[in-house]
This record gives structure tokens, sequence and C-alpha cells, in this order.
């Protein structure tokens, strides 16, 4: 398309935000889960006929980079028709992990083949495996639950209601996952309203049209950006503490090669996939190098595919970044995910030392818990629990904060009493575990609950045994701590781990700070 008019373009890049933005507001409105109505654990994007990303929402990073492989395998369907919508979850064919429940629904505008695909992902609290909240300490992909190919859950706008039983009759809080699965439909209705009154104002060719625009202009806002890095090529490794099943000490390495206007990450020497679930498929890593390159960009430039497009991704099948069927990968999205990121930017740092943070948190310190509730009723809850921000060059790191691949907000005390046998018995800054340095990394938090009803309990997290690097002379962060309180005694845990506790009984974690930034001038 000719002629392409700036002002235009920048309102119909605000338009398909604020359509993203509708949908992840509807979702999160009427979603039945705290995780996914408090927490917001979801997010929601905006495709072109080809499968390429123009749009998202301000959402979760691990989601949003690789969700474009679920669209993919989306439109592996040939059978698509106006009104269908496709669900799916496996990490195989276009997944993360199991509950991160993808819907795509296509989007017609009178011709055979879809014109549009709206998507949204939500981490759902259960769907099924060998532990409540499907984060097992699994060592293949079928203990950790349900796994879903691109099937379709709604066919010419009617719920496929047959295929939904079966899907309920495999989670522990069917009428949960209902009302979240539902929501998910509600969300992709709204997009498409959205949508249809901007092509019917602007026209189907006009429309694309702009649409190819904003990826062209995101490549070349990329381009710049990829071309103020120093030619070069700069290396970093870091570790995994352990696999959850034996192995420790998991190297993870990134070499990022930088020539004039276009970049080769090469995550290829990482350690090959381990017997536990810190496995991550290749959508993960595309998804920590979409994040930290949209971190160097100006605000301006808009989140889609095009950025990629001067960024070559390498990884080795086989290996931690990049596993092959069945590798079990619950936490390879959670915890793996935040490891290749820390190493990205560690390798930057050697470049843009003046730009880059030292390392945050490193975690998303994953909580699941599950049982019977005093009534009998099942419940399955999950978190993440925030961590510190590494310190940088424009100052100290922030305290208490979700970092790097997870955005989302905490569960608020007051819903997760209402609605689980918990009761929050605290919940404060952990004063001190930021590194020091010029400019501290943020602390941690500490976060203790109590059991109200007898529960298995699995956690899921990484810098236990391994701290948060400081950058350019600064500290390292204070590593993570679990324990369990019962009859006034602690006792340690382990970073990953599934245990069976009792009423009455406490967890406290302990989350790491970020590491601090630069030589402190006393």
């Amino acid at each position: 398309m000719k002629n392409i008019d700036p002002i235009r373009l920048e309102v119909l890049k605000n338009r398909f935000a604020s359509l993203t933005e509708e949908m992840g507001a509807a979702l999160m409105r009427t979603a039945f889960s705290p995780n996914i109505k408090e927490r917001r654990d979801f997010s929601c994007a905006l495709f072109d006929r080809e499968g390429e990303m123009v749009a998202q929402a301000a959402h979760i990073p691990v989601h949003l980079g690789s969700m474009p492989l679920s669209v993919a395998a989306a439109l592996g369907r040939a059978d698509l028709a106006p009104g269908d919508m496709v669900l799916l979850n496996d990490p195989y064919r276009g997944g993360t992990h199991l509950p991160d429940v993808t819907l795509v629904t296509p989007v017609f505008f009178g011709e055979e083949r879809p014109a549009f695909y709206l998507a949204n992902r939500a981490h759902h609290a259960d769907v099924g495996g060998m532990t409540a909240g499907s984060l097992p300490l699994s060592t293949e992909i079928f203990q950790e639950g349900l796994r879903i190919p691109p099937v379709k859950i709604v066919r010419g706008g009617k719920i496929d209601r047959e295929l939904l039983a079966m899907v309920l009759a495999n989670v522990r809080t069917p009428v949960e996952r209902e009302g979240d699965l539902t929501a998910q439909i509600a969300a992709n209705r709204t997009g498409e309203r959205r949508l249809r009154e901007i092509v019917e104002g602007c026209g189907l060719e006009e429309t694309e049209g702009y649409c190819r625009a904003l990826l062209d202009y995101g490549a070349r806002m990329m381009e710049e950006v990829v071309a103020a890095i120093p030619d070069g090529s700069y290396a970093f490794e870091d570790l995994l503490d352990d696999d959850g099943a034996g192995l420790e000490n998991i190297p993870v390495r990134c070499t990022v090669t930088i020539r004039g206007k276009e970049a080769v990450v090469d995550f290829s020497k990482c350690a090959p996939q381990v017997p536990g679930c810190l496995n991550a498929v290749r959508a993960i890593t595309l998804s920590a190098v979409f994040y930290v390159f949209r971190l160097l960009a100006p605000e301006e430039v808009p989140g889609n595919a095009g950025c990629m497009r001067p960024i070559g991704v390498r990884t080795k099948p086989g290996t931690v970044a990049d596993c092959t069927f069945p590798a079990a990968v619950a936490g390879g999205n959670v915890e793996t995910s935040q490891r290749l990121v820390d190493v990205l930017l560690g390798a930057l740092a050697q470049a843009l030392p003046e730009r880059i943070p030292a390392a945050s948190c490193g975690s998303m310190n994953n909580l699941t818990v599950g049982g019977a509730a005093p009534g009998g009723e099942l419940f399955a809850y999950y978190e993440t629990v925030a961590g510190g921000a590494g310190g940088g060059p424009a100052g100290e790191g922030a305290s208490g904060i979700q970092t790097h691949m997870t955005n989302t907000l905490n569960t608020p005390v007051e819903a997760l009493e209402h609605a689980y046998p918990l009761r929050v018995r605290r919940y404060a800054l952990r004063v001190g575990s930021g590194g020091p340095g010029r400019h501290r990394g943020g602390d941690g938090v500490t976060k203790e609950i109590e059991l109200l009803a007898p529960a298995r309990i699995t956690l899921i997290g990484e810098r236990r045994r391994t701290a948060p690097y400081g950058l350019q002379g600064g500290g390292p962060g204070r590593k993570g701590r679990n324990c369990l309180i019962r009859d006034g005694r602690e006792r340690k845990l382990p970073g990953k781990c599934s245990i069976d506790v009792r009423a009455g009984d406490r967890l406290r974690v302990e989350t790491p700070g970020g590491g601090g930034w630069g030589v402190r001038e006393d």
C-alpha cells in the first residue's frame, strides 16, 4: 500500500492496541479465578492473515513473544470457518507449559480464509496432572496435566459441549475452569467487535495496508536500536540452581553478535535438556529475546512481529532452551525464561555498560497449593511471589515487584483468604536483600501463609543456590529461602519441592533481591 499517512498510522496503531487492552479488560472482569481476575495472569494480541503479531496489550512478556507459534498452530487447520475458536495448550504445538491455555479466533471479512486472528492466553490454576496447580516436579510432559492440541472449542458460534465436558473432567476445579474458559471466549468476541468497527470505518484493504506498515515501522525502529549497539560478539553464562530431579548447576549460555543493523542471539550452547521440569521450548526462548530487545527500544516502538525481523535466534533442539518431546516443561516457562533474560542482559551489558541493569530476582517464585476445603470442595491455588529488581545506571532497583518475564500483580490478601482455606500471616519487604552498590538492588519480599486445611504444596523457585549477579562493581542480591513452620519449629525447604502439609502449618517464602549496580562512593 502506497501513500501511508503517518498520522493515520499512529491513530490505527493505538486503536489496535486499545482493542487488545479491551480484550484484557473483558477477560479480567468476567474470569472466575483470582489468578486471572486479581493477578491478571493473561495476555491478548491481534495477528494479521499471515499470523504475524500486529498489536499486543501490555500484559505478560513470556506469553506475548511465544503466542505467534500458537496462532501458527491454529493456522494449520484448513477447516476454519466464521464463528470458530481454537483452543490449545500443547507446548510442542505452539504452547509454553500446560496451565497456559490459548484461545485463537479467526476473523473473516467475506473471504474464504481469515483476514485476522485474535488470541488470548490465560494461566489456569489447574489443568490436571500429578499435583494441584499443574506445576509438578515432573520428569515428562504426561505428568503435568491435560495436553490439548489445536481443537475447536467453538464451532459456528456455539461451544462444543462434549469437548468442554472432556476438558472439565480432567481438572480438579471444573466450575472455575469453565468460568475462565468462557471468559476467554468473551474476550475474543469483544476484540472481534472492535476489529469489525475498525474495518467498517477504514475498509479491509486500508486496514491491512496499515497493519503491514506498522510491521515495517517496527522493523525500522528495531534496526535503529540494533545499530546503536557496538559491533562485536558478547558472551555470558549463568546457572540454573537445579531441575527439581537431582541435577544441579545447569549452564545457560548466550552469545550476542551485532553486525550493523542485524543481531544474532545464540543459545545453542545451553545445557542439554534435563530430566526435571526446567526445560523450555523454543517459543519461550523467542519470548525472552523479544522482551529484552524491546527493553532497549524507545517506548513509542510498537510491540509487533516487525521488531524481530533484524534479530536472528539460534537454538539447538534437545537443550534447555529448545527441548524436544516428551521433556517436562512446567518450570521452563516460569524459571528458565528468567535465566534466559539474565544471560542475554549479561551479554549486552558488555556492549552497553551504561544502559543495562544488574540481575533482578531471577525467579517467579512459583507456589501452588491444592487440597480440600473444610466443606469438602477441592481447591487449587497458584501464584508467583514478587522479588527485587536489579539496580541500574538510572538508580536503585524497585522492591517487591514482579520482574522481567512476568508482569502480574499480586493476589490481594483479602481475595486470597476469601477464596481459599489460607491465611496470610506476614507479607512484607525483605529489607536488606538487595545487592550493594552505587545503586542498590531492590529488596525481595517475605510471605508467610498459614494452611487452614490439609493440602499439598509445590514450590518451583530459583536463585536459592546462585545469587542474582551485580554489575559494574555492584554486589549480588541475597539468595531466596523457603521454610515450613510446624509446631513452632522451622524446617528449611529446597527451592523446588512438593510436600504434604497439615492444618496449622505455615509456609514462609523469602524471595531474592536484585543485584547492585556500580561501586559505592563512600
